[in-house]
């Protein structure tokens, strides 16, 4: 009877969290391979687990499936999680712990994690870009400020991945937080200065 309590647990759950994603996503192939990786694992677990065997069984699929799935088309981390999530909800459904409730528990504490740390209010204004930047920049200040007079927005951490002198580019990985429409007028204000500041410098 807990069996089939914790599969019916584990199709709520990995639907809820699939739906959730694709509400926010759209990306329909994920769907697809979220539900596939939970059901098959699910599946698989439940005809091979037993109480000797289910711990190895389930850390031996938890791993084998990631590195496939890892070596494949390349994800975000965001989406990882999602793949994680649903792949762990299969191993907690299909092998019972000591108790119901902490099955359960357990898995409702996972899909929480994920579905909250992923809400679009949950730090909306933290952005992430890469960018091709016209220009070898050098000196930090400058590119700084030029990121941020060119996305309006405060620059909190940029990793230079490539400076091309041939071609006359920057490739930078940027971190950046959006500011609100009456304060980026002023902020791009003082990027400029910033950058004037910096370009008068060198000529002098």
């Amino acid at each position: 009877m807990d069996q089939l309590v914790l599969i019916g647990a584990d199709l709520a759950a990995i639907g809820l969290l699939t739906w959730t994603y694709f509400r926010r996503h759209r990306r329909r192939d994920l769907v697809v391979a979220f539900l596939g990786v939970n059901v098959g694992v699910l599946a698989v677990a439940s005809t091979l687990g037993s109480a000797s065997i289910g711990a190895g069984l389930g850390l031996g699929l938890f791993g084998v499936l990631s590195i496939i799935r890892l070596r494949s088309t390349e994800i975000d981390q965001r989406e990882v999680a999602y793949y994680f999530a649903a792949l762990a909800l299969g191993i907690l459904g299909a092998l019972p712990g000591p108790a119901l409730w902490q099955s359960l528990a357990f898995m409702a504490l996972l899909l929480a994690a994920v579905l909250l740390a992923d809400h679009p209010r949950v730090m909306r204004r933290h952005q992430r870009q890469e960018l091709v930047l016209d220009g070898a920049v050098l000196d930090r200040v400058a590119l700084v400020a030029r990121l941020e007079g060119l996305l309006g927005a405060r620059v909190h951490h940029v990793a230079v991945q490539r400076v091309d002198l041939v071609n006359d580019t920057t490739w930078v990985d940027v971190r950046y937080e959006s500011v609100a429409p009456t304060r980026r007028r002023g902020h791009a204000q003082d990027a400029r200065d910033a950058q004037r500041t910096t370009t008068s410098s060198a000529v002098s």
